[in-house]
C-alpha cells in the first residue's frame, strides 16, 4: 500500500483536473490510501467518489502563502509516502525538502516553463516528447517517468439509442457524421476544419454530411460567424460543453481532431475509446499516438484542403475507418486502459520510494 495525496488547483474541468479525477477515482477503487486536496469552489470536488477523503484549500494564485502553509501542515498531519501535484499553481504552492519524506512528484500536460516544477523531487511527462523535454531541461532521467492518461472504454450503445440520439440532434437517417470536441481557442484548429466542411461540399459518398461541434471557449461567437460566412451553419450541430460527451463520439463516422497545436491529444485516446475512426493533424502528440494508416489518419497542421481530403478518403472506405477504429481501441486497451495507467504510477511511486 502506497499512500498518497494529490493536489490540484483549477476550478474548471480541463484536461488536467479530469485526469486527476480518474486516477484519485482508480486509486481508491484499487483500496489505495488517497487523499484528494483542492479548491472548495471548484467542479473537481463534486466529481470525486464519495469514499475519497478530500481537504478543500483555497489556491487562489501562486503567491497564495496561507494556501502554501496550509498544504504543508496538511501534509504533516496526514504524512503520504507521495504528493502529486497538478499543473503550475499546485505545484508552486506545495515545496517540500528535498530527500525527506514525502516525495513530491509533479506531473506535466505540457512543455511548462520549469521554473515553478525544479524544486519537485520527481516528474512525471503523459508524453515522451515531455519526458525527453525534461531530461534536456537538466532534470534527472532517473526521477523522470512517461505514463500517459487513461480513458474509460464504454460499451457500445445500442441501434435504438443512437437513433434517438440522431432525432435529437435533428441528423437525417442517412446522413454520415463528423465529431470533434475541444475547447474554442486558436490552437484546437476548429477554424480550419470548419472551412474544410466548406470544402467538402454538402454531401460525401452521395450522403449528406453533418458536424456535431462538442466544446465552448472565447471563440464561441467568432467560429459561428465564420460558419456563417462559409454558409455551412445547417450542417453544424453546436451541443456545448459536456461533462459527458460519450453520446457524440458513438455517433461519429469519423472522429476529427484539426488542432495546430497538441501535446497528447487526449480526445483521441476517448474517440479510440469509444470505438471510432479517428483523423487528426500532425501535431506532435497525435504523432507520437498515431502510426499514419494503422491506427489512424494524419494529415498536414493548418491545410483544410488536405484535412477536407482526409476526410473525403475515409468516408469513401467503409473497411478502413473499421480497420482505423479496431486499431485504435486495441491500443487503448494496451497501454491506456485504466489498469495499465495505474498501475505504472504505482510502479513509479514504490521505485522512488525504495530508492529513496
Amino acid at each position: 500500500m502506497i499512500a498518497s495525496a494529490h493536489i490540484v488547483a483549477g476550478q474548471a474541468l480541463g484536461g488536467a483536473e479530469l485526469f486527476y479525477v480518474r486516477l484519485v477515482n482508480a486509486l481508491q477503487e484499487r483500496r489505495q490510501p488517497v487523499l484528494a486536496i483542492n479548491s472548495p469552489s471548484g467542479g473537481v470536488s463534486a466529481k470525486l467518489q464519495a469514499e475519497v477523503a478530500q481537504i478543500h484549500v483555497p489556491m487562489r494564485a501562486i503567491w497564495d502563502w496561507p494556501s502554501r502553509w496550509r498544504i504543508g501542515a496538511i501534509l504533516r498531519e496526514h504524512q503520504p509516502d507521495i504528493v502529486q501535484t497538478y499543473m503550475g499553481r499546485a505545484t508552486r504552492l506545495t515545496h517540500l525538502d528535498p530527500g525527506r519524506w514525502p516525495i513530491h512528484v509533479a506531473r506535466l500536460g505540457g512543455y511548462y516553463d520549469l521554473k515553478g516544477y525544479r524544486h519537485a523531487h520527481a516528474w512525471v511527462g503523459n508524453t515522451q516528447g515531455i519526458c525527453d523535454y525534461l531530461i534536456r531541461s537538466g532534470l534527472p532521467a532517473t526521477r523522470i517517468a512517461q505514463i500517459g492518461n487513461f480513458v474509460d472504454l464504454p460499451a457500445a450503445s445500442s441501434p435504438e439509442q443512437l437513433a434517438d440520439w440522431r432525432r435529437r440532434l435533428a441528423i437525417p437517417e442517412e446522413a454520415l457524421v463528423l465529431t470533434t470536441v475541444g475547447r474554442f481557442h486558436p490552437v484546437k484548429g476548429f477554424e480550419d476544419l470548419l472551412t474544410a466542411l466548406a470544402v467538402l461540399g454538402t454531401t460525401v459518398c452521395h450522403r449528406p454530411l453533418i458536424l456535431v461541434i462538442v466544446g465552448d471557449g472565447p471563440l464561441n461567437a467568432s467560429l459561428r460567424n465564420h460558419a456563417e460566412q462559409l454558409g455551412i451553419s445547417s450542417r453544424l450541430r453546436w451541443v456545448g460543453w459536456q461533462l459527458d460527451p460519450h453520446p457524440y463520439y458513438e455517433l461519429a463516422d469519423l472522429f476529427i481532431c484539426p488542432s495546430r497545436h497538441e501535446t497528447l491529444g487526449n480526445v483521441i485516446l476517448e474517440a479510440w475509446g469509444h470505438g471510432r475512426a479517428v483523423l487528426a493533424t500532425q501535431t506532435a502528440g497525435a504523432s507520437e499516438l498515431i502510426t499514419h494508416g494503422e491506427n489512424a489518419w494524419l494529415v498536414p497542421i493548418q491545410q483544410p484542403r488536405a484535412l477536407a481530403d482526409g476526410v473525403r478518403r475515409l468516408l469513401a472506405d467503409e473497411p478502413l475507418r473499421a480497420q482505423l477504429a479496431s486499431q485504435g481501441r486495441r491500443k487503448v486497451e494496451n497501454h491506456y486502459s485504466q489498469q495499465h495507467i495505474v498501475s505504472a504510477y504505482l510502479d513509479f511511486y514504490q521505485r522512488l520510494l525504495t530508492a529513496a
